[in-house]
């Protein structure tokens, strides 16, 4: 199944699908104030610091997956039904809606798609707007609990295996180590490829083709057959890595913890310049 839907096509379902607004952006936390705005009728907010993280200690990275139960009760809380599709979105280039679609997929929710494009590709169609706040029905889903399924930790980054590519998804500065205005050292895990994610999409926010996308991966090794993990500064980011696979076939294994964990992990090894 694509894991993306158009706006077209969703404004043709809507009615027949759970929508969630998970808009969020690094260093700001108006998402919900700008969910009540204006949102897609019927979307219910997202949380992504509250909901789709929990808070952990440093050396877990900024953005730790919650615990399994918190987030089944967090999807019957966003209204989630059994055999109901879901659609996600946000308004900062699919990456808090990538991280939702990864959670959910991961948890063995089957139908669930990001809207490609965003919000903004919503309004540029022309797509009905709703204000306030969206009260659902608690949901019935029942999720699977995955524990490590699908993920590594930072000794997993490190013993990643030498027939497979783990890929930087940072801006190509911070991989480099140029420039980090977050985390506390600069550079990269060594061996790790760069591969921005940024490379994958369309200036309006969508993503390129899935041939160029496909080639993308081929460039950095990450081709067909290869085992491939991702990080990022903290694990959101590499969420959209793993869509991005899902949309060419190709399984991406996510560091959840990424560049803030390891750089927050005495004694880890660190890398800089293109290599």
């Amino acid at each position: 199944m694509n894991p993306l839907i158009s706006a077209r096509e969703l404004q043709d379902r809507l009615g027949a699908v759970r929508v969630l607004d998970a808009r969020w952006q690094l260093g700001r936390d108006d998402g919900r104030e700008q969910y009540l705005t204006g949102h897609i009728p019927g979307a219910v907010f997202v949380d992504v610091e509250g909901e789709l993280s929990r808070h952990g200690e440093a050396h877990e990275g900024r953005h730790p997956l919650p615990d399994d139960a918190a987030l089944a009760a967090a999807a019957r809380r966003w209204g989630i039904r059994t055999g109901i599709p879901v659609v996600v979105y946000d308004d900062h280039r699919m990456l808090a809606a990538s991280r939702a679609w990864w959670a959910l997929r991961r948890a063995g929710l089957a139908d669930v798609r990001v809207l490609d494009g965003g919000w903004r590709a919503w309004t540029a169609s022309g797509g009905e707007i709703a204000k306030g706040e969206v009260r659902v029905a608690e949901g019935d889903v029942v999720l699977s609990a995955p524990g490590d399924a699908g993920i590594i930790d930072t000794a997993g980054a490190a013993a990643w295996p030498a027939d497979g590519v783990l890929l930087d998804v940072r801006a190509a500065e911070r991989y480099r180590g140029d420039a980090e205005p977050i985390d506390p050292v600069a550079g990269h895990i060594p061996g790790a490829r760069s591969l921005p994610v940024g490379r994958l999409l369309t200036e309006d926010g969508r993503f390129l083709p899935a041939s160029d996308i496909s080639a993308a991966f081929d460039a950095v090794g990450a081709g067909d057959g290869a085992p491939v993990a991702a990080y990022c500064g903290s694990g959101i980011t590499a969420a959209q890595i793993a869509l991005a696979g899902a949309i060419i076939g190709r399984e991406v294994t996510v560091y959840p913890g990424s560049w803030s964990a390891w750089s927050n992990s005495p004694g880890r090894p660190v890398a800089v310049g293109d290599e």
